[in-house]
Parts: C-alpha cells; sequence; structure tokens
C-alpha cells in the first residue's frame, strides 16, 4: 500500500485559482488531503514514480518540477512535483498506473490540467480491471491554459473494492498531454461546481465580464433546458474586468434563457456581473482605442484570424472573418460577418455561424448561386452559400474535421445551415478550409481543399451539395488555405493562367480544364515575413471591375490592452506579369486606398550619403489621433544620377521607427530585419508604403515582392519625421506622401 500522509507544501497557483480555492472550498487550513481521516494515494514529490508503472515514453522517469520546455507556464499544482506528460512535448505517448489499493472513502479528489481529448488524455479509475470513472484535462482549443484545477469522482459504491488509477496520454497532436497532482480519498469533495443563471431576454445584448488570465470555463445557453450554444470564456471573478463580451441574444427576445456555467469558481459571482442592454459595451469609445487600425479591418471585439466567404453581391462586398466574440485569444472560433461598399469601411453583423454538434467553424468561402443549382433560394434575391470546415476536433465529444456549408435568402443578414451537412465527410489528417468557385466551361462548381502535410486536392459538384474528386494538387511547399483563379497574362484576355495559392503566399501558374490543374510554373513565394496569411479572393466581383482582389490576416499582431486582437490587410489586386523570370504574380493595393488621402505632399531629391526628412508630419503627439498614418510612394533611381558619382551601397526610408533598406550588391531588400531578393527595374525601385498605428505594409517594384509587419508602436518613442538615406554614394528620389482618413469617423 502506498498511502501516507502529506507533508505541508506550498500553493503554486496563478492569481485566478487562488479565487478557485477560497470561494469553491471555503478557504484551506492545511493542504488538501492532510485533514482528518483523508487518504492520500499520490502528490508526486518524489524523484521518481516509486511504486506506479510507467510505459511508453510521455511521462518521462519521474515526476516533472512544474513546466516543461516549450510548454506554456504549469501551475495549480502543490508542492514541487506533479506528473506532466509533456516530456518531449505533444508527440509522446504512454501510461501511468497506480499499485493496487482499497477505496476507503467516499470521493477520491485530484488535480488535472492539460488535453481534453476524450480516452486519450485522461485520469481513469479501474474497478476490477474495468474503468469505471473517467475524467480529461480541461484543453482542447488553442489560448488554453496549463493550470490545473480541482475535479472529484464519487466512489462511495466502491468502499471496500480494490482499484488502480491509471493515467492515459495517447493523443500525439495538440493538447495532447495530461498533469495530475495530488490524488486522494476524502469524505469531503474538493470540486468546483456548476451555476446557473436565468435571464428574461428584453434587449438585444447580453455583455459578460472577461478578466484575460483567469481560468476558463465552458459556458451554455440553454433554452427551455435545450442546448442552443456553448463557448470557453475567462470569465472575471472580481471588479477588475478587461472588457465586456458580447452575447447577441435577440433572437430569443421575450423567452427566458438560461446561461449554465461548468466548474465556475466563485460560484454564481461571476454570472451577477453580467448586465443586460440595447447598447454596445463602451459605447463612446468604439474604434477610438488607442491601437485600433484606422483603414485595416479589425473586429470590435474578440480575435479574429483568417479571412473567409469572401464575396460581392448586390452593391456589397462581404467579409466574414475566423472570430473569437468572448475572448481576444484564438477559441470558439464562429464566422464574424461585416459588409461594405469600398472594401474599406466596414459595418460589422452579428455573427454569421456559431459553433454546432459537427464542430468549431473554422476556415472557408462564400458564393453568389445565381442559377440556383443549389435549389437554395426563396424569393427574389439571389441564395448566398458559404462552405467551411466543421472542426469537430475542437468540441465536446471530439469527431473528425469535415466540410460543411450554410446558406442566406435576405442578402446575407441570416444564415441557415444545411441539414444534410457535412457534405463531405473527412478524408484524412485536417482537411480543411473549402474554396469554392464557378468553372463556367462545364458549368460546375469546383472546390481547392486542403488535405494534409503539402497535399491538396480539387471536387466538383453540379448542386453544391453532392461533390466527387477530381484531381490532387501536391508539393505546393506550404498548406491550409487554398485558393485559385484565372489571371490575364499582362492583361491580356487571349491568353490567361490558373493560380493555385496556398495558406503562406506560395503559388503554382498552370492551366485547369474542369477536371484537371497542369502545374507550368512554380511553387514561386510571393510574400514575406510572418505577419501575412491565410489571404484569401473575392468572388463575384462584377464583369465590368475585373479586378481579382484579396484580403489576408495580419498573423501575429498584439494589442495589448485592447479589447480586440489581431486585423486584415488592406485589400490588393492581384496580376500576372512577364519578367525577365517568366510569368509571375504581382500585388498591388486597391485604387480605394488612395481616396482615403486627406492631403498630399511630394518632392524630389538626390541624396548622397545622407538623411533627407519628408513631409512635415511625425509620429507621435497629434491630437486626431492619427498616429502613424501614411500612404507613401518613393521610387529610388541609380542610374539618374550627376555625372562622376557612384551609385549608392544601400538605400531607403526609414518611418514609424522601422527601416526599409535596399542593398545594390546582395539585390535585396529589408523591412525591419525581414529580407527578400529582389532586382531592380533598370535601375530603379520603386515602394508603396502603407503605415497604421500598428502596422507597415511594404509593395516593392509594383508588388513583385511584398513584406507586411505588425508592431506595437513604444509609448516612450519621440516623435519622428519619415527620412530616407543613402550609403556609400548617390541616388536619385522622387516621393509623394499622402495622410489616409480613418474609415471609422
Amino acid at each position: 500500500m502506498i498511502f501516507k500522509m502529506l507533508k505541508p507544501s506550498l500553493f503554486v497557483v496563478v492569481a485566478c485559482s487562488l479565487v478557485l480555492f477560497s470561494l469553491a472550498a471555503g478557504g484551506f487550513a492545511q493542504t488538501p488531503g492532510t485533514g482528518q481521516g483523508d487518504i492520500l494515494i499520490a502528490d508526486f514529490e518524489g524523484e521518481d514514480y516509486g511504486d506506479w508503472t510507467a510505459e511508453g515514453d510521455a511521462f518521462g522517469k519521474g515526476p516533472a518540477r512544474g513546466t516543461l520546455p516549450g510548454q506554456m507556464p504549469v501551475s495549480g499544482f502543490l508542492g514541487q512535483g506533479l506528473v506532466n506528460s509533456f516530456f518531449n512535448g505533444d508527440g509522446t505517448t504512454g501510461k501511468l498506473t497506480s499499485p493496487q489499493f482499497k477505496i476507503e472513502r467516499k470521493y477520491i479528489n485530484f488535480l488535472i490540467g492539460g488535453g481534453g481529448h476524450t480516452d486519450l488524455t485522461c485520469i481513469n479509475l479501474l474497478v476490477d480491471g474495468k474503468k469505471v470513472r473517467s475524467t480529461t484535462g480541461p484543453n482542447l482549443q488553442g489560448g488554453g491554459t496549463e493550470a490545473l484545477d480541482w475535479d472529484a469522482w464519487e466512489v462511495g459504491e466502491f468502499r471496500g473494492q480494490e482499484a488502480r488509477i491509471e493515467i492515459v496520454d495517447a493523443e500525439k497532436g495538440g493538447w495532447g498531454h495530461i498533469n495530475i497532482d495530488q490524488i486522494y480519498q476524502s469524505d469531503s469533495k474538493l470540486a468546483l461546481d456548476d451555476a446557473a443563471r436565468d435571464f428574461k431576454i428584453e434587449k438585444q445584448f447580453l455583455h459578460l465580464p472577461v478578466k484575460k488570465g483567469c481560468r476558463k470555463v465552458w459556458l451554455q445557453v440553454l433554452l427551455d433546458g435545450k442546448f442552443q450554444q456553448e463557448f470557453e470564456i475567462e470569465l472575471a471573478d472580481s471588479n477588475d474586468v478587461d472588457f465586456f463580451a458580447t452575447l447577441e441574444v435577440e433572437r430569443w427576445k421575450g423567452k427566458t434563457i438560461t446561461l449554465k456555467a461548468e466548474r465556475l469558481p466563485g460560484g454564481e459571482k461571476p454570472l451577477e456581473k453580467i448586465v443586460a442592454s440595447d447598447n454596445y459595451s463602451d459605447e463612446p469609445n468604439l474604434y477610438k482605442e488607442k491601437l485600433r487600425p484606422q483603414f485595416h479591418f479589425s473586429p470590435l471585439r474578440g480575435w479574429t484570424n483568417d479571412p473567409n466567404g469572401m464575396m460581392y453581391y448586390d452593391g456589397e462586398y462581404h467579409l466574414f472573418f475566423q472570430h473569437n466574440p468572448f475572448s481576444v485569444d484564438w477559441g470558439n472560433m464562429s464566422w464574424g460577418h461585416a459588409v461594405s461598399k469600398d472594401m474599406l469601411h466596414w459595418k460589422e453583423l452579428p455573427d454569421a455561424l456559431l459553433p454546432d454538434k459537427l464542430g468549431t467553424i473554422f476556415s472557408g468561402s462564400g458564393v453568389v448561386d445565381k442559377n440556383n443549382t443549389s435549389g437554395f433560394q426563396i424569393g427574389k434575391e439571389k441564395p448566398l452559400v458559404v462552405f467551411y470546415t466543421s472542426a469537430g476536433a475542437c468540441v465536446r465529444p471530439r469527431v473528425p474535421y469535415t466540410q460543411s456549408i450554410a446558406y442566406s435568402n435576405d442578402r446575407g443578414r441570416t444564415w441557415t445551415k444545411y441539414e444534410g451537412n457535412p457534405v463531405i465527410p473527412h478524408i484524412e489528417g485536417g482537411n480543411r478550409d473549402p474554396k469554392v468557385f464557378w468553372y463556367e466551361p462545364s458549368k460546375v462548381w469546383v472546390m481547392a481543399l486542403y488535405l494534409d502535410r503539402e497535399d491538396y486536392a480539387l471536387f466538383s459538384s453540379k448542386n453544391l451539395k453532392n461533390w466527387e474528386k477530381i484531381c490532387d494538387i501536391t508539393k505546393l511547399g506550404c498548406s491550409e488555405c487554398p485558393d485559385m483563379f484565372e489571371l490575364a497574362v499582362d492583361g491580356d484576355p487571349n491568353n490567361k493562367k490558373w493560380v493555385f495559392w496556398g495558406g503562406d503566399g506560395n503559388y503554382l501558374i498552370g492551366s485547369f480544364d474542369g477536371k484537371t490543374f497542369q502545374k507550368e510554373l512554380g511553387p514561386f513565394r510571393s510574400k514575406y515575413g510572418g505577419n501575412d496569411y491565410a489571404a484569401q479572393t473575392f468572388s463575384d466581383i462584377p464583369e465590368k471591375d475585373g479586378r481579382r482582389i484579396q484580403i489576408a490576416w495580419m498573423q501575429g499582431g498584439e494589442y495589448p490592452g485592447m479589447p480586440f486582437n489581431q486585423q486584415m490587410s488592406v485589400p490588393r489586386v492581384l496580376t500576372l506579369r512577364t519578367t525577365k523570370s517568366g510569368v509571375r504574380l504581382f500585388m498591388e493595393p486597391i485604387e480605394e486606398v488612395r481616396g482615403l488621402s486627406k492631403g498630399s505632399v511630394e518632392g524630389d531629391a538626390v541624396q548622397s550619403g545622407s538623411e533627407s526628412n519628408i513631409g512635415l508630419i511625425g509620429f507621435k503627439g497629434d491630437t486626431i489621433p492619427m498616429v502613424g498614418l501614411c500612404d507613401l510612394d518613393l521610387e529610388f533611381d541609380t542610374a539618374a544620377i550627376p555625372v562622376g558619382d557612384r551609385p549608392a551601397e544601400s538605400f531607403g526610408v526609414q518611418l514609424c521607427g522601422r527601416r526599409i533598406e535596399y542593398n545594390l550588391a546582395k539585390k535585396e531588400i529589408s523591412l525591419d530585419g525581414i529580407k527578400a531578393p529582389l532586382e531592380l527595374d533598370g535601375g530603379k525601385l520603386s515602394l508603396r508604403i502603407l503605415t497604421d498605428r500598428t502596422s507597415i505594409e511594404l509593395f516593392a517594384n509594383g508588388g513583385i515582392v511584398q513584406i507586411a509587419k505588425c508592431f506595437v508602436p513604444a509609448d516612450d518613442q519621440p516623435d519622428q519625421p519619415i527620412k530616407t538615406f543613402s550609403n556609400g554614394g548617390t541616388v536619385e528620389l522622387q516621393w509623394e506622401l499622402r495622410m489616409p482618413r480613418s474609415v471609422w469617423k
């Protein structure tokens, strides 16, 4: 037997977990498990696992001493040691089994954290060799925490019987590990309980208090006891609130709903802070926040990533986006929705697609079904149809990724999920991100779908519901988020090529006959740096416009203290042009961006080993506030210089504290350390630079090279003019500087 009394040990917990102990358990005068009659099973304070049997390689040679390499900070365990199967990362697996013991108390209490994969990352109770209790960790999605919390099994029915405990890690993917500590028997239950509150819906919103860093809880919306919606949220358990997330409840007006929180620290107290309103929280300050991008789209509240479902219909551009409305971190993936008449001034609508039994709502695309091939049309409006991945691996219970559709008959204001979902079952790996377009010569719909590794496939359909695979596309050099479209080379309608695009901007150029994509060139790289990902183009742009317009997620930006996180790129036009190296893809900001200008300044200069200020605009201190906003054209010419002068060895511009420099010998351009190969065009370098409060986008030589960079300006950064410079020689310069207006005014 391994029963022993616990030695006193220190609490190692985050601040919000302290509330858990004091409120959920009434406060401890001693370490849990040392109460009268408690029987310790294991506290994992030894150098090894003692009489426990370890299998596989997930648990190492002995208990972990807190956080392991590559892991987020682990908290909430007691003493110095715990079971932590993140040994060598999530890819390891194994099982840890206790020696046999007799059940002598009503409850078995334990601390648990890590992955929430049913039967794969869990702690099990075995009686007579049969599993009678099982509990997983709390996390399935990104953005979770490694904090351990109390849980308990009621085991009175097994009193007097022999048992074992096994700790299982059989998952190799994300959150493929389990954390356990302080297992003991007791006649007192030490676990968080559910809490609930009813709301008679008379207003449009419920505002939920969020505090980043608090323990995430699952919050369910119930109507007449029936499940409606579920999401994770960091409910604030004190008066210290970062922001209020908005739950749209108008659909239940006149009815009473129940909000039920699972294992909520503080009991019902956090639910008491929820308020009903017909206005957004902090409405006077909306879009006026210090770090709010002023001409790049960002969500009103919460996290955003990939642009989705982009289409044009009846004078409106529709932008859907991956959205977590309840946190500034990734999770609860839904489809946010915004509309615009110019792709710059956006009006955010209620979230269009919410998680369901098939999973959270991952990325996809949208089309206008002009001929009603789907049969979804009711009334005069053409049906808008969207395609998305049902990400079952991020819900409970876990199911595979599949592809689903939804449709709207009221210009995208409300959406109905197809009752026959999923329309494409799981194929392999993390298959996801369907991109659909109409192929007119064969009068069929075509879907590009990511499969696994670097592999993609094309499917076709007559009705948007029934799909068959038609070809594979491999070796793109990247993964996820495909797009596929046809472009005229050098604007010649008699010479068109197809472009196949992947998540990080690698692309192929080739031909397509409705069944097979035939690669001719590539893969090529279109962009550099880590702040541009998952770009997608609009469908159904009118023929008289004729542009292929793309928006990307500006990945990686962080906005401390803001109620939102991440932003989109400016819309940009894609073209195919002939270069010395062959046909290549170019991208430039849409012309509408120039229309934001409230004034411009232009000039020219010959620079020789010097710095010159451009314009009169400082980058801090103005009260409008328009810190950092500019739209700048520069053309450097190394050939048109005074006779006898030698060309500069390097030259460029500095703005927003960021340096853009071209190195003549290396034939390389760099932005803040991000480097890209680039040949001069007849000795000239043309740059289009867009800066917003937290981002800079660079388009070089017509957009054959693009670099995006996100940053947070320092509070103590002094006013900085825009400076051009040259080193080791002379360069001629022409420039025009424009000052964009805010799209939120």
